[in-house]
C-alpha cells in the first residue's frame, strides 16, 4: 500500500513564494541538496518548476523519508532522487565527494540548536560548485529592523519547546557564514516576515 505523505499547511502556503525567487536566483539548470526537505512539499514543489534542476531531498528523521517519496512520486517527477538520511551536524552524514550548484535549506536554523548553524555553513562550502549558492529560508532576527510581532511570539515558543532554539540574529549567522568562507550575496523578503537569503563563496 502507497505511504499517504504528510502535509504541512506553512510549506504549501509558501512553496509558490520561493519557488518565485528561486526561479529569479538560479542558472535553469544544475544539481540541488535539500536540507531537512520535512514532508516533502518543497521537494516536489521545487523539481516540477525547476525542470533542469536535478533535487536530492534529505532528512534527518527516518520516518520522514516515505512521506518525500510519496510526494514526489505522486507527480511523477523524474528529476527528484530518492531522499537520504542526513544528519546536519554529523560530518560523516553528508556526502563525501558530490558538489552541487546549490544546497537549499528552509526552516532548520531556528530549530535546531546553534552549533547546527555553522555545521550548516562548513559542509556547504565544502559541497558547493564554484559558483554554487546556500539558500536558507525562514525568520531571522535583524539589527536594523524591528521584529515583527509574529515572530516575537515564534521566538518564544521555540524557546518554551526547547531552549537550545529560537530565531537567531542574521549578523551571528553571517559571523558563522564567514568563518566557512561564505558570504551573503542576496537577502529577500517574503511574506510572513520570512527572508530567503543567497550565500556564496566569499571570493565571488
Amino acid at each position: 500500500m502507497q505511504h499517504q505523505p504528510d502535509f504541512s499547511p506553512a510549506a504549501d502556503r509558501n512553496k509558490q513564494p520561493i519557488l518565485d525567487m528561486l526561479l529569479r536566483v538560479l542558472a535553469p539548470q544544475g544539481s540541488a541538496l535539500e536540507i531537512a526537505s520535512g514532508t516533502g512539499q518543497h521537494a516536489a514543489w521545487f523539481a516540477a518548476g525547476l525542470p533542469g534542476w536535478a533535487w536530492q531531498p534529505t532528512e534527518v528523521q527516518p520516518e520522514a523519508l516515505a512521506s518525500i517519496l510519496a510526494w514526489t512520486r505522486s507527480q511523477g517527477l523524474a528529476n527528484v532522487r530518492p531522499p537520504m538520511l542526513l544528519d546536519v551536524a554529523s560530518p560523516d552524514s553528508w556526502p563525501a565527494d558530490a558538489q552541487f550548484d546549490l544546497v537549499y535549506c528552509a526552516n532548520l536554523i531556528h530549530i535546531a540548536p546553534w552549533p547546527v548553524c555553522a555545521a550548516l555553513m562548513r559542509a556547504s562550502a565544502r559541497l558547493l560548485a564554484a559558483r554554487g549558492k546556500l539558500i536558507t529560508y525562514g525568520p531571522y532576527l535583524e539589527s536594523d529592523i524591528a521584529t515583527s510581532e509574529g515572530n516575537i511570539a515564534f521566538d518564544a515558543s521555540l524557546k518554551q519547546r526547547n531552549p537550545a532554539w529560537g530565531l537567531r540574529a542574521l549578523d551571528e549567522v553571517a559571523q558563522e557564514a564567514a568563518s566557512a568562507g561564505l558570504r551573503l550575496a542576496g537577502r529577500h523578503a517574503l511574506p510572513a516576515n520570512n527572508l530567503l537569503l543567497v550565500w556564496e563563496r566569499a571570493e565571488h
